[in-house]
C-alpha cells in the first residue's frame, strides 16, 4: 500500500465503507498500526518525502486519538506518546485522559500517565493526574505492602517539590484514600525533612522553611496518622497471637515516633498506652511487654 491508502483506514470510512475499527481493536490500532506507520523503517521503506511523511504522521495521530476516545484505559498513554510532536494532538490526547479520569480509568493507569507527564516535563499536569488517581484509591489499614504505595509516595514527593499549595491540595486526598498507618507516617516523615518547593518548577519562589506539623497542611496528616495507629492497634489486638507480640511492640514504637511529632504527643501517647492496659488487661503477657517498653 502507498501512504494514501494507509491513511484511508484512519478516516471515518473510504469509498468501500471500511473503517479501522472493523479491522482492528483500539489497542491493536495504536500499538501496532499507528506505531508502525510512524516508525522510521516505514518512512524508509516507502521512500516518502517530507510532506508525505507529515501526512502519514497526521493520519496516525488521528487514528491514535480515535482509539483513545474509544478505549482510554488501554490507548491513552500510547496516544500521548504518538502525539508528542504535535502540540494540538497532544493537548487533545491529554484532554481525553482528563475527561475519562473520573469514570473510565483506574488509579494505576492514571499514576502511569502522571509519571509519563512528569518525565515529559509537565509537572503541574502530572500533579493533576496524580491527584485524580488518588481519588480512585482506597488503601486499608492492613495493606502495608499494597502495590500502589510507591505511586502514593511519588505523588506526595511531586506535590512537595512543587510547593506548599500543591502539598496542601494533595494531603486531604491522601487522608481520605490511605488508612495504613505506616504509609501515612512515611509520607509525614518525608514532608517534614525538607521545605516544600525546593525542587519545583523554575522561577517558583519558596521560603525554604520547614513546615510545622502543628499547622496546616501537615496537621491534618499528623492527626490522620495518629488515628490510623490507634485504629490499627485495636484491630491487631482483636486476634493477636503470642508469636506476634514482639512485632506488635515494634509497631507501638513506630506509633510513638509519630505521636511525638504533635505538641502534646507525649501526653497523648501515655494516655493511649494506659487505655490499652485497661482494655486488654486480660492479655497479661502482652501488657507486661507493653509496660516494660513504654511504662
Amino acid at each position: 500500500k502507498d501512504h494514501k491508502s494507509s491513511c484511508s483506514c484512519v478516516s471515518a470510512g473510504d469509498e468501500n465503507d471500511t473503517s479501522w475499527y472493523t479491522l482492528f481493536t483500539p489497542t491493536e490500532a495504536t500499538s501496532i498500526v499507528a506505531a508502525t506507520v510512524m516508525s522510521h523503517n516505514t518512512i524508509l521503506r516507502l521512500s516518502l518525502d517530507y510532506p508525505q511523511r507529515e501526512e502519514l504522521a497526521s493520519c496516525a495521530r488521528t487514528l491514535a486519538l480515535q482509539c483513545a476516545m474509544k478505549d482510554p484505559q488501554n490507548c491513552a498513554l500510547s496516544a500521548l506518546t504518538l502525539c508528542e510532536k504535535d502540540h494540538i494532538a497532544f493537548e487533545t490526547a491529554y484532554q481525553i485522559v482528563i475527561d475519562a479520569a473520573s469514570t473510565g480509568m483506574t488509579y494505576s493507569q492514571l499514576f502511569t500517565i502522571a509519571r509519563y507527564m512528569e518525565h515529559r516535563g509537565y509537572p503541574l499536569r502530572s500533579f493533576k493526574l496524580a491527584s485524580l488517581a488518588m481519588t480512585h484509591l482506597n488503601l486499608a489499614y492492613n495493606q502495608d505492602t499494597h502495590p500502589a504505595i510507591n505511586d502514593v509516595l511519588w505523588a506526595c514527593a511531586l506535590s512537595h517539590s512543587l510547593g506548599k499549595n500543591e502539598l496542601a491540595a494533595i494531603i486531604p486526598l491522601v487522608v481520605k484514600s490511605v488508612h495504613c498507618a505506616t504509609v501515612l507516617s512515611d509520607i509525614l516523615r518525608r514532608c517534614t525533612m525538607t521545605a516544600p518547593g525546593l525542587a519545583g518548577i523554575p522561577g517558583r519562589r519558596n521560603s525554604g522553611k520547614l513546615m510545622s506539623t502543628d499547622k496546616a497542611p501537615l496537621r491534618q496528616l499528623l492527626d490522620a496518622t495518629i488515628s490510623a495507629y490507634i485504629n490499627t492497634t485495636h484491630s491487631r489486638l482483636t486476634h493477636i497471637s503470642p508469636r506476634h507480640y514482639g512485632e506488635f511492640i515494634e509497631f507501638l514504637s513506630k506509633a510513638r515516633e509519630t505521636f511525638l511529632l504533635a505538641q502534646d504527643g507525649h501526653i497523648q501517647f501515655a494516655q493511649f498506652i494506659d487505655n490499652l492496659k485497661q482494655i486488654y488487661k486480660g492479655k497479661k503477657k502482652l501488657m507486661m511487654l507493653v509496660r516494660e517498653r513504654f511504662g
